[in-house]
């Protein structure tokens, strides 16, 4: 092949996938649909002289010639109510309104990778989109139960105490609960740089503005940010943009398991997601119903948790975090999350104080699938680590101030004895990060070593021989 014939091949173009351009062309508007704001309350508009389902996109065209996205939430009679998906600007009665899809729709495709985009898919970081991208739609049913094959193959995090103790699988779904400033971005930071997926969906819902390039430069880093794509709506976009952001991460996290991906999906937070919803469904004039959260809330969690897990393609792992109000883990959210998902990770905020990274309290956490997931050697050194945290845990108290004199009970000087090694194991800096099976067995080889007992040393003063610390839980 000449230089000539090289400079002017051109590579045939990418078609997209059949059956989603069939939907997308069934779903299309075809003729112009218009309307003109009719009243506005606080953030929602409402539109007379049209009609559009709820979840439509529509376009407001305002007196200064700018333009808003808004969404379809609800209907004041026959007028839909509308949200904004963008910041409203010099809104005027009788504005027009155009219907301009049936459903909002995004581009997706593996060239995402290392890239940065707001709710509706378009590029944050400065750079343009690429060109083989294929456009889906962003609020997708999940996939039917009989073809979720069981989660029978465990993903590696890179953490410790969760390849250990809380063995994750490719497919499952958990949460991790904490209060504000307990270490949530940290372990996120964590679970994508030691994770063995092929590619990562990060959605950051409802956080600070600063948070987001620190979580990408500290947390995520190079090799992190290399694999995946980070959907960013933060606490000053409008609701409607907040729970938009939930949606297009899933659907990303969707396109890259039909490719056959094993993908991981970090959503930070869906409290923050619940509370966006809380504003939409009260504007649109639902009912509040348990601490202020309309119906609508609670018909939203599990149509977001759904859409994840294995497939017969491929599997999306997901770590939901929720934001405990008042470190309370039996508030709303957490309570109704906690029977969404396939487990929980708890948050200790003592642990933190105490400088136990991450301060994961493993006693009240769980995955439900580990049992599927370890052998039998592995089953039995989780049960022993179990038995002497809770023994320590229980007798913390007489522990502390020198009042149980060793010898009186097997069972709780085996808990002494272990309690400074499994610290140590269970502790590990945001840039230390162990294959797991290397965790497993050092895990094995901790639980199997013959416990030492210290000989008693008798004081005057019980106090005198105090143990510090509430310590791993």
């Amino acid at each position: 092949m000449t230089l000539s014939e090289t400079s002017f091949r051109m590579d045939p173009p990418l078609l997209p996938d059949l059956k989603s351009t069939e939907e997308i062309i069934r779903n299309s508007v075809t003729h112009h649909i218009r309307g003109r704001v009719a009243a506005l309350a606080g953030e929602t508009i409402e539109i007379a002289g049209m009609t559009a389902p709820v979840g439509a996109v529509c376009e407001l065209m305002g007196s200064d010639g700018t333009t808003t996205r808004c969404r379809v939430i609800g209907f004041n009679g026959v007028c839909p109510v509308l949200a904004p998906l963008q910041r409203l600007s010099c809104v005027s009665a009788g504005d027009v309104v155009r219907l301009v899809d049936q459903s909002a729709k995004i581009r997706v495709g593996s060239s995402l990778c290392g890239r940065v985009i707001d709710a509706f898919g378009q590029p944050l970081d400065g750079k343009p989109l690429p060109r083989d991208l294929t456009l889906v739609d962003a609020d997708r049913q999940p996939p039917d139960s009989l073809d979720r094959p069981p989660i029978d193959q465990p993903l590696q995090t890179g953490v410790r105490a969760i390849d250990t103790m809380l063995t994750c699988g490719r497919g499952q779904r958990l949460g991790i609960f904490a209060g504000s400033g307990v270490g949530k971005s940290t372990l996120l930071g964590m679970l994508a740089r030691g994770s063995s997926a092929d590619r990562i969906v990060i959605a950051m819902v409802g956080e600070r503005g600063r948070e987001v390039k620190e979580f990408l430069s500290r947390c995520l880093g190079d090799a992190g940010f290399a694999r995946s794509v980070v959907v960013v709506a933060t606490s000053d976009r409008p609701a409607a943009q907040r729970v938009s952001a939930a949606w297009t991460a899933t659907a990303i996290a969707e396109s890259f398991r039909d490719e056959g991906k094993d993908v991981l999906l970090l959503l930070d937070s869906v409290t923050r997601f619940a509370m966006a919803q809380r504003e939409l469904g009260l504007s649109a004039g639902e009912p509040p119903t348990t601490r202020g959260y309309p119906p609508s809330v609670f018909n939203m969690l599990p149509r977001l948790v759904e859409r994840s897990g294995r497939t017969s393609r491929g599997s999306i792992t997901a770590f939901y975090t929720v934001l405990v109000e008042g470190d309370d883990n039996n508030e709303p959210i957490a309570d109704a999350l906690r029977g969404l998902l396939d487990g929980h990770i708890m948050l200790d905020r003592e642990l933190a104080a105490e400088s136990h990274w991450p301060p994961i309290n493993v006693l009240e956490s769980l995955s439900r699938s580990q049992p599927h997931l370890i052998d039998q050697e592995m089953a039995t050194a989780t049960a022993t680590a179990r038995q002497h945290l809770s023994e320590y845990r229980r007798h913390a108290d007489l522990i502390s101030i020198g009042a149980y004199r060793g010898g009186t009970d097997p069972r709780v000087d085996a808990a002494i004895a272990m309690r400074g090694p499994m610290k140590q194991f269970l502790t590990q800096q945001a840039g230390e990060l162990t294959p797991i099976d290397q965790s497993q067995a050092a895990f094995i080889q901790l639980m199997q070593t013959p416990v030492v007992v210290a000989p008693e040393n008798p004081a005057t003063n019980p106090g005198e021989e105090s143990i510090p610390g509430e310590g791993i839980a």
